[in-house]
């Protein structure tokens, strides 16, 4: 019985998907930011524009990454 997940993979692969997902999650942060900032009509589009365009870029990096982890091979 296994009492600890084992470490995950430290491929190249793997790395860039981390590294990608962690510039997503800056850039999240940036754009809820501008966000609730702004108060001219046409950046406040902009914003949710750039915030909708992030968070589906997000979701794509955490489905990849979750689909690479369950395509490992168990050791």
């Amino acid at each position: 019985m296994r009492l600890f997940k084992s470490a995950p993979p430290r491929d190249e692969h793997y790395t860039l998907l981390m590294k990608d997902l962690h510039q997503t999650t800056v850039a999240l942060q940036d754009a809820y930011s501008n966000l609730s900032n702004a108060v001219d009509p046409d950046l406040i589009d902009c914003y949710i524009y750039q915030l909708n365009s992030v968070q589906m870029r997000y979701k794509f990096l955490l489905a990849s990454l979750k689909s690479y982890k369950a395509d490992m091979p168990v050791t």
